[in-house]
């Protein structure tokens, strides 16, 4: 599966220059790519990127979470999360699944893995939990 350079350069530009809160990304079958399927502005929040992700369709997701320690120090978290609704073909979830490893090394920076089926699993809660 090949993995399209814009994958990478928008993700370059969430983790250096933090010009994205989120980006979501999705596979081409037909090209056997990887490609950007949708880019967060820094000011959109966590409900509008879990709104960006498809009830019955695989994606591969990278967000950026801000929070703040109980030391009250300001941090970010740059989340990789495997989107693979129960809803969505079989062959869809197999593809994703066999190219998410392929894929996630291409994205140099990714410090906490999700796998989520279901909107529960990646929670905001959860992702605070993940976070520390």
């Amino acid at each position: 599966m090949a993995v399209h350079d814009d994958c990478k350069l928008r993700f370059l530009e969430l983790k250096a220059k933090r010009t994205h809160r989120f980006i979501v990304f999705k596979i081409e079958e037909k090209q056997k790519q990887v490609v950007v399927e949708k880019v967060g502005e820094p000011t959109e929040s966590y409900e509008d990127f879990a709104a960006s992700l498809p009830d019955n369709e695989c994606r591969y997701a990278v967000y950026d979470f801000d929070f703040v320690t109980a030391e009250n120090c300001q941090k970010s978290r740059i989340f990789f999360i495997a989107w693979s609704p129960d809803t969505s073909r079989v062959r869809s979830k197999m593809i994703y699944a066999s190219s998410k490893d392929r894929f996630k090394r291409e994205l140099d920076g990714i410090q906490v893995e999700l796998q989520a089926t279901d909107p529960t699993e990646m929670g905001l809660d959860v992702i605070k939990s993940r976070a520390n």
